[in-house]
């Protein structure tokens, strides 16, 4: 048997484990904790109560030989919650900035959450910015082309989102899993044992259990 292989049990030995701190940031009611507990959980409650201060949640995402685990700090979009941000996304390796599209406002305040991150958070963090609410697309008032073309000039990724129906959500966690340095953060014999969802099933269903299988 080849050395570094799969055991005869299969339990695999060369899996990576790579946990990053990832933050959510944009206005209140855009949808960031819609969008945490559609990748988490894999549902939408069309009644989602206002996070106070933030919340923390936790995903894996299966990616080749490396499982992605991402701590997720989902933070409150009132202003009066602004001056604890900088607690959630120091240290943070990724961030989520979302707004809605058929509010042109939660664009602009978006953008401002792109210069607090670039001025204040860690050089290397990746940024992406989530168009959410596109299942309102008939409501429209942010176009795509805006949202690329802006995403495009600042160095951040770019998804349009619908919690409601999933449309990217995972592909979006999953975009940001792939531009994660992949570096081995704990002991790859526990891979085998964390439970995750995996964002490359053939038929793009997450799939819950072991990431590792």
């Amino acid at each position: 048997m080849a050395s570094g292989g799969s055991t005869e049990d299969d339990t695999p030995q060369q899996t990576k484990i790579c946990q990053f701190k990832l933050v959510l940031l944009g206005d209140m009611a855009v949808g960031k904790s819609s969008l945490v507990l559609r990748f988490v959980k894999g549902h939408f409650d069309e009644f989602q109560e206002t996070t106070i201060g933030a919340a923390f949640l936790a995903q894996s995402v299966c990616l080749d030989d490396t499982t992605i685990k991402f701590e997720i700090w989902d933070t409150a979009g009132q202003e009066r919650y602004h001056s604890l941000a900088p607690m959630y996304y120091r240290g943070a390796q990724a961030a989520i900035v979302v707004f809605d599209i058929t509010k042109p406002e939660t664009f602009e305040r978006a953008k401002a959450w792109v210069k607090e991150l670039q001025r204040q958070a860690s050089p290397s963090i990746v940024i992406a910015l989530a168009g959410n609410k596109a299942d309102l697309a008939d409501r429209r008032m942010v176009e795509y082309e805006e949202g690329q073309a802006y995403s495009e000039d600042a160095g951040l990724l770019f998804m349009e989102t619908s919690a409601k129906t999933a449309m990217n959500v995972n592909e979006l966690f999953l975009a940001i899993a792939k531009k994660m340095p992949k570096m081995d953060t704990q002991n790859p014999t526990h891979a085998a044992w964390h439970r995750g969802v995996n964002l490359q099933e053939p038929n793009g269903q997450s799939s819950w259990g072991c990431c590792a299988s």
